[in-house]
């Protein structure tokens, strides 16, 4: 089915990414209060992403991600598509556990939640691939740390604050200080998180080389 081993760590890889980024902008609509300021609760499978991305990056280049994003950004569309359809179809009344008014309070995120949460991903994506391919060019195989939170750093800042201001500014639900104070928050937390997941990318190096490494036991 697969004509290498590599093929199974990219199919591995690309199912974890799509899985998180899709979970990411579906429960996305759900804001929590981080002191005065308030957050995404999506933030939560992002370290996951994180990672994924980090190691798509190094074993498969910028090309890998590039497409792997353009995918996951259509599967994104694809899934509020299906939403916008299943919004609209009734509930069984007195059966179903679920009303319509609850579905929709759920899964009922505005147009523009969903064209920020697009936009944001594929912008943030884009600058993560190619910062991270600039500073591996300089530092080689070394210092994974550094093109790991270093593509982070910046890329995570678009993103913070293109889908706040596209989705809550533009549309005038967020004041400007509690747009620039609540995209600043995101950003933050999502950078806390990914200098606390370098470890793992390190242990996703090591699981990975060894699992290529690894040679097929032949029979005698």
């Amino acid at each position: 089915m697969f004509e290498s081993k590599k093929d199974i760590v990219y199919v591995i890889l690309a199912g974890i990414f799509i899985t998180n980024a899709v979970v990411a902008e579906l429960i996305g609509g759900k804001l929590i209060h981080v002191g005065s300021a308030v957050m995404s609760i999506g933030i939560l499978p992002w370290p996951v992403v994180f990672v994924t991305t980090d190691l798509i990056n190094e074993y498969f280049g910028e090309k890998g991600v590039r497409k792997l994003s353009l995918i996951t950004a259509s599967l994104i569309g694809y899934c509020f598509i299906l939403l916008y359809f299943a919004i609209r179809i009734p509930a069984a009344t007195g059966i179903s556990t679920v009303s319509d008014a609850q579905f929709f309070a759920v899964f009922g995120q505005s147009q523009w939640i969903i064209v920020g949460s697009i936009t944001a991903f594929l912008v943030s994506q884009l600058i993560d691939v190619t910062i991270f391919h600039f500073l591996k060019n300089k530092t080689g195989n070394k210092m994974i740390w550094l093109r790991s939170t270093g593509s982070t750093v910046i890329s995570q800042l678009f993103d913070s604050f293109i889908v706040l201001g596209i989705a809550f500014w533009a549309t005038g639900i967020m004041t400007t200080d509690v747009y620039i104070t609540s995209a600043f928050t995101g950003y933050f937390v999502k950078l806390i998180i990914a200098i606390g997941m370098t470890p793992m990318v390190y242990l996703g190096h090591y699981l990975i080389e060894h699992f290529l490494a690894k040679k097929h036991p032949t029979n005698s």
